[in-house]
């Protein structure tokens, strides 16, 4: 039995398709990923679990609740944390989570030890107003009132976006340490590099499920050698990789492009040569191995 379970889930507005067909499988304390760009349906998702929306076809379950039947049951034993700062900017740090744990019959001393080191990292400004506070330290307070009256699953919708570098590898790390505490974490995330922070993952794109497994596990099945072409005019370059027989896609990468080819039909010295036919000698061609977001690449191109 899983401990997170959604089954074909279906919700649309007119005629646009927020989710279409649905489902994933978490297993009790793991981390687990929702990883899309904007708009590809990850918050509607995360409504439905968190019995904040209803769905139109399909059926979900958090801890073996029915998230339609048992709501109320479901609302006692997660943790959610919105894509949007949400807690009440004109009251204090301590006062919202003083708050929060007393919706949830609770007290900040009954779930200090719970919250304790993240909350640790607060105390300093517990005076002050959460909406005065910096983008990393909004993130920790919505994440402890999201955990101050112990939840076994935390639902955290894309908790990074708009936070530093150096917040969102603290952010991480605590995750880690929750999961240790034996709190199960669905997160979702734009972010593919963080992809390689989850358990398992689950891709998704215009409202549907593209693949599932652990990041290994996706990127065993790529199923094209990938090519990666560096150069001063790298630009220019695009156009002629995309015209080129047994090219399957080019995407450009950074600094360079990676280029999927048809294993064994295109090689290194191939594109090479060509290049320097079209007047690119400059340009670098090796193989390397596929990435995550190389996967969702060719995932959606399938698509």
């Amino acid at each position: 039995m899983y401990f997170i379970e959604a089954r074909n889930i279906s919700k649309g507005y007119g005629s646009f398709k927020a989710l279409d067909r649905v489902s994933l499988q978490v297993r009790k304390g793991e981390i687990y990923g929702i990883i899309g760009p904007d708009g590809a349906g990850k918050t509607t998702l995360f409504r439905i679990l968190t019995t904040l929306m209803l769905f139109d076809n399909g059926n979900a379950e958090v801890e073996g609740f029915d998230v339609v039947r048992d709501y109320v049951k479901i609302r006692r034993i997660i943790g959610y944390m919105p894509g949007h700062f949400s807690l009440y900017e004109d009251l204090s740090v301590e006062e919202n989570l003083d708050f929060f744990a007393t919706i949830f019959g609770s007290s900040v001393a009954a779930g200090y030890e719970t919250v304790r080191e993240i909350y640790s990292q607060l105390e300093p400004f517990r005076k002050r107003k959460a909406g005065k506070l910096s983008g990393g330290m909004k993130q920790k307070l919505a994440l402890c009132c999201a955990l101050i009256h112990k939840p076994s699953v935390l639902f955290l919708d894309e908790p990074t976006t708009g936070v530093d570098a150096i917040s969102r590898k603290e952010f991480w790390n605590m995750l880690e340490r929750i999961k240790a505490g034996g709190v199960t974490v669905l997160v979702s995330t734009p972010y593919m590099d963080e992809a390689l922070l989850c358990d398992r993952i689950s891709l998704i794109r215009q409202g549907r499920i593209i693949d599932s497994g652990t990041v290994d596990s996706i990127i065993e099945r790529y199923p094209y050698s990938l090519l990666a072409v560096s150069g001063e005019r790298i630009f220019p370059v695009l156009k002629i990789l995309r015209q080129l027989k047994g090219v399957v896609s080019c995407f450009a990468f950074g600094t360079e492009h990676h280029v999927a080819v048809c294993k064994e039909t295109v090689t290194v010295e191939n594109i090479r040569q060509i290049l320097v036919e079209n007047g690119f000698a400059d340009c670098a061609v090796r193989n390397i191995s596929p990435g995550i977001e190389d996967c969702f690449m060719q995932l959606a191109g399938k698509e």
